[in-house]
């Protein structure tokens, strides 16, 4: 199934990525199970479910996608182990089902490079590696383009080569923000990755973010809550705490990449409960259970199955 969310002339469908699951440190970096156990369930292994779908927002014609999940043909089966892989994606089944083909992806926003948004970028066949999607303007920040290209001790197996070489002469970047359509916005933030980016959506007055992994799913809005693989923590709270506050006084919508369990999100102006929300229709695999009892709570009827 593919999960779509009607935002005024915007289709927005989430693409079926692989589903994983990832050590709970890796999400919640210093805050301890004890505390984020209560708001977001885990397994025996202390592992979180975690999905890895792509958006593809639909718009004047036009099909803009945001990031690329994972391309599981450059994992070895031990590498799958290592990641978690629960189930595979589905992305090009999607496709055919929407009626498109990769060709027909005319823009790609990446919010970072990371391997489980950016591998989906290329693949392998007769000796070469090829773009997925080779027609498509790829938009990404400067400071990010830069760090894939000359990674350091840290990021070298974050950026392989074989997930950018075949499309850098796609790519097209930004500084600051950048206007991708009318409606459709890149805006720099750092803090997860060097370059790391949000995307905002503006229609008719109102406005949805898209805050990748400076949002790991709908429990993270305490700034301090940031994930363990943040190259600069500092700056991911500081995103946070502007976008969060912009966000909560003007009641905009959130939608995500990682989290399983929702799609969309409004939260009540405190953050500490939902106003809206969309739940995922994806079979997860960890469910919530009476332990979670901290878990943000629906406040009115207004959920979207």
């Amino acid at each position: 199934m593919i999960d779509q969310y009607t935002f005024h002339d915007m289709t927005i469908s989430w693409l079926n990525g692989a589903l994983i699951n990832t050590d709970g440190g890796t999400i919640f970096g210093p805050v301890p199970r004890t505390l984020w156990g209560r708001y977001y369930p885990y397994n025996d292994r202390n592992q979180v479910a975690e999905a890895t779908d792509p958006i593809l927002i639909q718009y004047q014609g036009m099909n803009y996608m945001i990031d690329a999940s994972f391309n599981l043909d450059k994992f070895t089966e031990k590498a799958k182990r290592n990641v978690g892989l629960e189930k595979p994606g589905r992305i090009m089944e999607d496709f055919d089902q929407l009626g498109i083909s990769p060709e027909d992806i005319d823009v790609i926003m990446m919010t970072h490079m990371h391997n489980d948004h950016a591998s989906g970028l290329t693949y392998f066949a007769d000796d070469a590696w090829h773009s997925t999607y080779p027609n498509a303007t790829i938009y990404m920040s400067a400071v990010e383009w830069d760090a894939v290209r000359h990674p350091n001790a840290r990021t070298k197996n974050t950026y392989p080569r074989e997930n950018w070489e075949a499309i850098q002469g796609q790519v097209v970047t930004f500084d600051d923000s950048f206007q991708v359509t009318d409606g459709i916005t890149m805006e720099f933030s750092g803090g997860h990755s060097p370059g790391h980016a949000i995307i905002r959506l503006e229609q008719n007055g109102e406005t949805m973010l898209h805050m990748a992994d400076i949002l790991l799913s709908f429990v993270h809005t305490n700034p301090l809550w940031v994930g363990g693989l943040d190259d600069y923590p500092m700056d991911s709270i500081s995103a946070k705490e502007k976008y969060m506050a912009e966000a909560l006084a003007n009641h905009y919508r959130f939608m995500f990449y990682h989290d399983p369990y929702y799609r969309v999100i409004e939260y009540t102006e405190d953050g500490k409960n939902i106003q809206y929300a969309m739940k995922s229709s994806r079979d997860v695999h960890i469910p919530f259970t009476p332990e979670q009892d901290r878990t943000p709570r629906q406040v009115d009827s207004m959920v979207a199955k």
